[in-house]
């Protein structure tokens, strides 16, 4: 169960993207992540939530993409242990939960130790909600494929802007290699098979 950015200083709080927040909280994608995260917990499936950190005096950054160079101007200064990399309120973290910094480019699988944690604890398949469907849930779905996992997308805990492109990256692009579910489909799929497991 992987949660891209749904931290304070991205969405919550301290965002200083407005317009992503505002889509975050016109879809609901902070109430339905929450409600997929009690049913993953219940059922003991691990929980990591993939946050967007920078280290003290820039190091390390990313300067090769307009991307970058405009989170600096916005103040985007995610710094390990602040407020700002802390997932939001709702969301956790449980006890149970991983929180997995990543400290450079877009995407947990290759700018955090993600991959090889869940190589190692044998994982397979990955659920991903979060943001944003502009650039970092495309390239962590393209990413997970490519390393041969199979990824479900809760579309209605994602979100983009604006909304209608974010629909059409899910339409067009990201169905043809994840499947796409609502939270209530999976939290659905998941009690079934609990019930199918006991029986």
């Amino acid at each position: 169960m992987l949660v891209q950015e749904l931290q304070s200083g991205v969405v919550g709080a301290e965002a200083r993207l407005p317009a992503l927040a505002d889509a975050v909280r016109s879809a609901g994608v902070i109430e339905r992540a929450a409600s997929v995260l009690e049913a993953a917990r219940k059922r003991h499936i691990p929980v990591i939530h993939c946050t967007a950190e920078n280290l003290p005096a820039g190091f390390g950054r990313n300067h090769n993409a307009r991307l970058f160079e405009s989170a600096r101007r916005l103040g985007l200064e995610n710094h390990p242990g602040s407020s700002s990399v802390a997932p939001v309120a709702p969301l956790g973290p449980a006890d149970s939960d991983v929180v997995l910094p990543r400290l450079h480019g877009l995407s947990p699988l290759t700018g955090s130790p993600l991959d090889a944690l869940l190589r190692n604890q044998g994982i397979d398949c990955l659920v991903v909600m979060g943001v944003s469907l502009n650039l970092a849930i495309p390239n962590l779905v393209f990413d997970a494929v490519n390393r041969s996992y199979r990824v479900v997308l809760v579309a209605d805990a994602v979100a983009g802007v604006p909304a209608d492109y974010g629909r059409q990256v899910i339409e067009h692009s990201l169905s043809l290699v994840s499947t796409i579910v609502v939270a209530d489909q999976l939290i659905e799929a998941w009690a079934k098979m609990e019930t199918e497991t006991r029986s």
